[in-house]
């Protein structure tokens, strides 16, 4: 076990698989004491493995601290249960990683609820392409921003107050570059896809992330935003394509926001950063 979190609580959201469960496994193995959160208590989906309670006893298993925290981030009462449950367990919550996104379609069902009524059957086979825009509901649409846009701004403002008695933290935003594709046209290649709901919902979050750094730098609170700087056959986007030629570990990530857990909001904030520019070294601290 490592020290480098030590005495640190954190909350990592989207964290039974994927790199939510890379990256709470990664921060309490440098010492913090995790809250796990997620909607999945128990697998619906075969191709969708994990839960909160698997990624908790990993965490145990190998020394570390952490709970298992069942929270839907599109339901408004379970972000302050899930903010107050973390601090009842392990204390002040010093570290937030908002990693939860809406990404493969279904959802895992709720207490007591059936599997019919929960979502597609654990047979379904992954999608052949991209959601299209035309195709997607505005209900679906809404759907990320809720997840990644405005539970995490609902739960950045949660825990602020513990960071600002604490003297300090930090926020770890996690973003795509779907925030960026497919850029200005005309366009020439057809060939790949866009994910409007996913990508504008991250593309938000990256500006929500300048925003609060602006405040909260003087609170010595550090906010950035991590994006993968290689595809990441995570179980979400795994669903809908495997093809990549170019895959990173999510190990190298959770390391990258273990890091980022770690910066001075003096010299680094209010950042979009890829996680090999952080692993390496090479972006300028005082730079776009």
């Amino acid at each position: 076990m490592g020290v480098r979190l030590n005495g640190r609580t954190a909350i990592v959201t989207g964290a039974s698989r994927g790199l939510g469960r890379a990256i709470a496994l990664a921060l309490a193995a440098q010492g913090a004491a995790v809250a796990v959160a997620a909607r999945t208590e128990r697998v619906w989906n075969d191709k969708l493995p994990g839960t909160i309670g698997d990624t908790v006893a990993d965490i145990e298993a190998a020394g570390g601290r952490a709970v298992a925290i069942r929270a839907d981030l599109t339901d408004r009462d379970d972000l302050p249960r899930l903010v107050e449950q973390a601090r009842a367990a392990f204390g002040p919550v010093t570290l937030l990683v908002n990693n939860a996104a809406f990404t493969a379609p279904g959802r895992p069902p709720r207490p007591g609820a059936t599997r019919a009524a929960a979502g597609p059957p654990t047979t379904a086979a992954p999608r052949a392409d991209w959601p299209p825009f035309v195709g997607t509901p505005v209900h679906a649409f809404r759907r990320h921003f809720e997840i990644a846009v405005f539970a995490a701004y609902e739960l950045m403002q949660l825990v602020v107050p513990d960071m600002i008695d604490a003297g300090g933290g930090a926020i770890v935003n996690i973003s795509s570059v779907a925030s960026r594709i497919p850029g200005a046209g005309p366009y020439r290649d057809f060939s790949g896809g866009v994910l409007p709901g996913y990508g504008g919902s991250k593309a938000a979050l990256e500006h929500l992330t300048e925003s609060a750094a602006y405040e909260l730098q003087r609170r010595n609170i550090a906010v950035n935003a991590l994006s993968p700087s290689q595809a990441m056959l995570t179980p979400g986007l795994s669903y809908y394509r495997t093809d990549f030629d170019d895959v990173g570990s999510e190990e190298d990530f959770a390391e990258a926001v273990v890091r980022l857990a770690l910066v001075d909001p003096q010299t680094v904030t209010g950042r979009t950063i890829g996680h090999r520019q952080v692993l390496d070294g090479s972006f300028d601290p005082f730079g776009p």
